[in-house]
């Protein structure tokens, strides 16, 4: 039993140390050589969007000036819509696909606000951050011949009825030898097929972005400063969006593994 007044057993910085460690080479288990069919992410598009963003940015304290701005975008949905194929026709025959996005530019803007009652010759301030998500939505589409590989299209459910032949009485005030042919209300019976179709996903592979800010509530500080010299606490944003993504669908590839 370990007793130490603070539940400390081993200090690992003192008795624990990182050395060199021996290792070998170690054959892997393999499929055996021959034909093999494997479930893999396949490459359907790779596609650069550019999209347009406008947003009006209101700072919680008075910017003398921007020091820096951070950026990242981040896409919460990409959605690639495919015509579903019908009955036996080929889920691998091409048609044009609409591409769904939807997003953030994530902006992380480091700034300079004058410490108050700073109006002399020298302006002191505290360097502050503000970090905003500016929202962007597009469709874009992908022209059949434009694909890499040929996605697999959806496959439709089908749902189908099916009823049963039955002769009934028709009851007083008929003649006794007639009957109700029809089938019966009192049953229902149904086929249905469903299918679960594999979706395309997406993964971001780089961006670029151009931007324009302008102040639109600029004043002058008062007293002896500088004449230059200002804040603002209102921008006004236009940025030009492109990014590249990749479009992959996990697809069964028929390979030759080798000996």
């Amino acid at each position: 039993m370990c007793e130490n007044h603070h539940n400390d057993c081993i200090d690992f910085n003192k008795t624990a140390g990182l050395g060199e460690c021996d290792s070998v080479e170690v054959t892997p288990v393999t499929t055996p050589a021959g034909t093999v069919t494997l479930r893999v992410p396949v490459t359907l598009a790779e596609r650069t969007v550019t999209t347009n963003l406008s947003a009006n940015i209101n700072f919680p304290d008075p910017v003398l000036e921007i020091k820096d701005i951070k950026k990242r975008v981040k896409i919460v949905q990409c959605s690639l819509l495919l015509d579903p194929v019908v009955g036996t026709q080929n889920p691998f025959d091409l048609s044009p696909g609409t591409l769904i996005l939807r997003g953030f530019v994530r902006k992380n803007i480091q700034y300079a606000t004058p410490i108050r009652d700073s109006s002399g010759s020298c302006v002191s301030s505290n360097l502050k951050s503000l970090t905003v998500d500016v929202p962007f939505e597009c469709v874009t589409t992908i022209p059949q011949d434009e694909f890499l590989s040929p996605p697999q299209r959806p496959q439709l459910n089908s749902r189908a009825e099916f009823d049963f032949f039955r002769s009934q009485n028709l009851g007083m005030g008929f003649p006794e030898k007639d009957h109700l042919l029809s089938s019966d209300l009192s049953q229902f019976h149904q086929s249905s097929t469903g299918f679960y179709n594999q979706f395309p996903t997406c993964e971001i592979i780089s961006h670029n972005i151009l931007e324009w800010d302008e102040a639109v509530d600029r004043q002058p500080l008062p007293g002896n400063a500088p004449f230059e010299e200002g804040t603002f606490q209102r921008i006004v944003e236009k940025m030009i969006l492109r990014f590249t993504i990749k479009v992959l669908q996990n697809q069964q590839v028929r390979v030759t593994a080798l000996p």
